[in-house]
């Protein structure tokens, strides 16, 4: 029994939509006339494209006569399950399974399926006990050892899962599926050559497969092979137009490999799809931005946030496209906007302190840059700009501990020893200013052109030269 459905084999011999309602009309037909009794094979098949379709609600419609008239067929309850269990109703479905296994203890695939069912509810200890309740009387079962790979896959287990996949390729070579699974099992234990070879193999036996194909793209950039990725990706995408991850994914490669102009394409490709991802939006605003382009760049951005009204990072760099345009008072709102969602982010309080500062609000700045430090308190930089723009203000002793703050993280940094020394000179405090000033020099011995330069009628002075020790 197959447990992996091959995209292209569904493709190429779905039946036509128009033919399933007909049959469904016509069996529908066959029972409201009570000719139920000479057409059960046929009611059966229809069953059976419900099921494969997605017809639901027909599905169990006819399900339900057909117990009602056989209640004592293990199948019909089996069918009824795996019904209940496409559209969420686990619980009902288990009932049903149970049902089945009262009436044939021997179903093996009722009971494959009622652990699917106690899989999707969490109850993994159950669903691994139906599956072993197989192996006890048939330890070769494919389709149970199978299972029992994907229940530990889902439950991260990937060693685990790893062995039954292996024990099934073991009796079958053949089982494609458990290749696919083993793709996905050593890639989330990041051995990517193992998960490579595996979806290789899988692909020999399936070529058809978008999803084998766009498994396989993901891994090959995750090892670096970033064109190799590109061209599986496009095999994945001419099987599937209609693939969006797979265009999503090939515009992330071509943009890290600095192909703006493709990557935009396939990113667009994959809005077209599916215009209600946050994260498409974000990356096309992101190339436009790239590339210049601040207008589409807002447009894209603000897509984003019109998706997913908590997008920080949308709001932020929105707020920069903002800003960069002119448009003070709305960058302003995004920064702010960006520290409430983020719930106080470092990079959005820099980013308001900054643009505060260059509208010549020094004060609100500093509140701002004193909020960053809140949360990053060993930020030299952020306390270097604060103690600067304190500087800036003439607040000479907020300034002065703002620059002993960056020694204190810094204790080599000579900017901030000479800018302590210059606010002491301010101050009034000789000898402190002399003594950093000395310390400064003697850390970047740049620093003394600078000082001559800045200050050339103290330097040139026969009592500061006797004071530094010179002759």
């Amino acid at each position: 029994m197959s447990f992996f459905d091959s995209d292209f084999n569904d493709d190429l011999f779905e039946p036509d939509e128009n033919s399933i309602e007909d049959e469904i009309r016509s069996c529908r037909s066959l029972i409201e006339n009570n000719h139920i009794y000479g057409s059960i094979e046929k009611i059966e098949d229809v069953i059976y494209l419900c099921l494969d379709h997605d017809y639901v609600e027909d599905g169990l419609y006819f399900v339900d006569y057909l117990i009602e008239i056989s209640p004592y067929n293990s199948d019909y309850w089996s069918k009824k399950g795996l019904l209940l269990n496409s559209v969420g109703n686990y619980k009902e479905a288990i009932k049903c399974f149970d049902k089945a296994l009262s009436l044939n203890p021997g179903d093996t695939e009722a009971l494959i399926d009622k652990s699917t069912a106690e899989e999707n509810l969490g109850l993994f200890n159950q669903a691994e006990e139906s599956l072993n309740n197989i192996l006890n009387s048939e330890p070769t079962n494919e389709d149970a050892l199978f299972s029992l790979g994907i229940l530990n896959q889902r439950r991260e287990n990937f060693d685990a899962a790893i062995f039954y996949f292996e024990k099934v390729l073991g009796q079958d070579p053949h089982y494609a599926e458990a290749y696919y699974e083993l793709g996905y099992c050593y890639e989330n234990l990041k051995d990517y050559q193992k998960a490579l070879d595996a979806y290789d193999k899988f692909l020999d036996f399936d070529p058809y497969n978008a999803n084998g194909w766009y498994n396989r793209g993901i891994v090959l950039a995750k090892m670096n092979k970033p064109e190799q990725a590109i061209n599986s990706y496009d095999l994945a995408v001419s099987l599937r137009e209609e693939f969006a991850s797979a265009w999503f994914n090939k515009g992330n490669v071509l943009a890290e490999l600095g192909r703006i102009a493709e990557a935009l394409e396939s990113f667009h490709k994959a809005y077209q799809l599916d215009n209600f991802d946050d994260t498409t939006c974000y990356n096309i605003g992101n190339l436009y931005e790239e590339l210049g382009d601040s207008g589409n760049a807002i447009k894209f951005y603000s897509e984003a946030i019109k998706i997913n009204k908590d997008y920080y990072e949308a709001y932020l760099a929105r707020g920069y496209c903002y800003d960069s345009a002119g448009k003070y008072h709305l960058a302003l709102k995004d920064f702010n906007k960006a520290i409430s969602v983020s719930n106080n982010s470092v990079e959005a309080w820099y980013a308001k302190a900054d643009l505060e500062y260059s509208l010549g609000k020094l004060q609100e700045s500093t509140y701002s840059y004193l909020a960053a430090l809140k949360i990053t308190p060993d930020n030299h930089e952020l306390w270097f700009t604060l103690a600067e723009t304190y500087y800036e203000m003439g607040n000479w002793l907020d300034a002065l501990n703002a620059f002993d703050e960056c020694l204190r993280i810094k204790p080599g940094d000579a900017a901030s020893m000479y800018s302590k020394a210059k606010v002491n000179f301010i101050l009034k405090r000789t000898q402190d200013a002399l003594t950093c000033l000395k310390k400064a020099f003697n850390l970047d011995p740049n620093i003394q052109r600078e000082f001559a330069d800045e200050y050339p009628e103290i330097k040139s002075s026969k009592l500061f030269k006797k004071l530094l020790g010179e002759n």
